[in-house]
């Protein structure tokens, strides 16, 4: 329903049946020193049309990714979701149900989390998945905890070709800790992880395809760091690639850790995003967020359940495998959905149009002068070198409505020697043309 502000009157029925002689009355606990002193400068009330005319106008000053050549990526990919997921993911009873703890009156919701788990299980090639994460910043950090509480080791070495937000938020969580070690970002490599295995060294995280888009031995860094009892964590913020490359878990991996936003979850400037988080049986009790479970009832009919993790488990504070305590089940949902549409098969052609469509674009960006294509390997992502400034160069293209890529720098920005490094991507929905407008634009700007 449209919102309707309560009358006067109605505000005065309120106010008697609490015993309030006014609105003010009702912040009285706040101190006077918080309370606002100042005048916010904010626009005097106007009429609700007004109003949304006021914010249409300002919404037509975004260029959506739709709108034009698109190149971003770095974390978040524009694919095409079927409208098929948004039309189920707003029917009334997915949308407003609650986290599942009655399973006699959950079922649906867990079923679809039971099947969720599958589908993410099977695509990273490990044995259990849980039902989501936040998102896979944070998903990273849940595993670096879960490795030092399967090896009860303190080292952990983050690969320099991990995504700096990635990193960033492993560093919060661990808050400075001296026994993590965090490579230098590079584009021509990850830095010598495997010399720093030693035998504290809980796990070691590496990304693939990584920050810069390089794709990444798996095998001999599981060999590297199971020959010293540590684990593997691999991360993967594109989940696309999934259905080309070797799944993480045949090559070793012990957790697996991934952004799922690529599949059924369009750009929405900024989120809601979808942590995903496979692992080996041996290591499930430790597996933060919510496990769903297939079991039966008292007649022997098919149901589901959460499992091997208790509401009351979450609210222990330190003692608490996580304090994750809930998942982002909506957008679990249009992931599974979408993956459903796709099936493998589908998911499988799916990569290989990424791959395809990454692969024109980088013969053509190989044939701008001055531009040069750092990868030897990729997936649908690669980084660029350019004789001029890259922040620059993209704020110039944007402005002729090529969004195309991002500037190493912005995610960098203390690092001088990525100025001229562009990060870009290409999708099922990268075309020929977007491909072409690029490449001319990006020849008329560095001529």
């Amino acid at each position: 329903m449209r919102y309707l502000p309560h009358s006067a009157h109605e505000r005065a029925d309120m106010l008697g049946v609490i015993g309030a002689a006014d609105i003010d009355a009702l912040f009285s606990a706040v101190p006077k020193s918080a309370l606002k002193s100042f005048d916010l400068g904010l626009p005097a009330h106007q009429p609700e049309f007004l109003v949304e005319a006021h914010m249409r106008a300002l919404a037509n000053k975004n260029h959506a990714a739709g709108d034009g050549p698109f190149f971003v990526g770095a974390g978040a990919y524009r694919h095409h979701v079927p409208a098929t997921v948004d039309h189920l993911i707003q029917r009334s009873e997915w949308l407003t149900a609650y986290t599942p703890y009655q399973p006699e009156i959950s079922q649906g919701t867990l079923q679809m989390l039971f099947e969720f788990q599958t589908q993410v299980a099977k695509i990273m090639g490990m044995d259990v998945a849980n039902a989501s994460l936040y998102d896979g910043s944070t998903g990273t950090a849940e595993a670096v905890l879960m490795a030092r509480r399967l090896t009860r080791k303190n080292k952990i070495v983050l690969s320099g070709g991990l995504h700096p937000h990635y990193r960033d938020v492993v560093k919060a969580y661990l808050k400075d800790d001296p026994d993590l070690v965090c490579l230098s970002p590079s584009p021509e490599g990850q830095g010598d992880i495997l010399q720093q295995i030693d035998g504290n060294t809980a796990a070691i995280v590496i990304q693939t395809p990584d920050f810069y888009g390089h794709l990444r031995d798996l095998k001999s860094a599981a060999e590297a760091a199971h020959a010293q009892g540590a684990l593997l964590i691999v991360v993967v913020t594109e989940v696309v690639s999934l259905g080309l490359l070797e799944a993480p878990g045949a090559l070793g991996a012990d957790i697996v850790v991934a952004e799922g936003q690529s599949i059924g979850n369009a750009l929405n400037f900024g989120g809601p995003y979808l942590g995903l988080m496979a692992t080996r049986k041996e290591f499930i009790r430790q597996m933060p967020g919510r496990l769903c479970g297939e079991t039966v009832d008292a007649d022997g009919n098919r149901g589901f359940v959460l499992t091997l993790s208790t509401r009351e488990q979450h609210i222990r504070r330190e003692k608490a495998t996580s304090n994750i305590c809930t998942n982002s089940g909506l957008c679990a949902l249009a992931f599974s959905i979408h993956m459903g549409l796709l099936g493998e098969a589908g998911f499988v052609r799916l990569a290989r149009l990424n791959h395809f469509n990454a692969v024109k674009l980088a013969d053509a960006l190989e044939g701008v002068p001055g531009v040069t294509v750092l990868n030897k390997t990729f997936f649908n992502e690669m980084t660029i070198r350019t004789p001029q400034p890259a922040a620059g160069l993209v704020e110039r293209l944007a402005r002729r409505g090529i969004l195309a890529g991002v500037p190493a720098s912005r995610l960098l920005p203390d690092d001088r020697s990525v100025d001229n490094l562009i990060i870009l991507a290409a999708t099922e929905l990268t075309t020929d043309a977007d491909i072409s407008a690029l490449a001319a634009a990006l020849t008329e700007e560095l001529a």
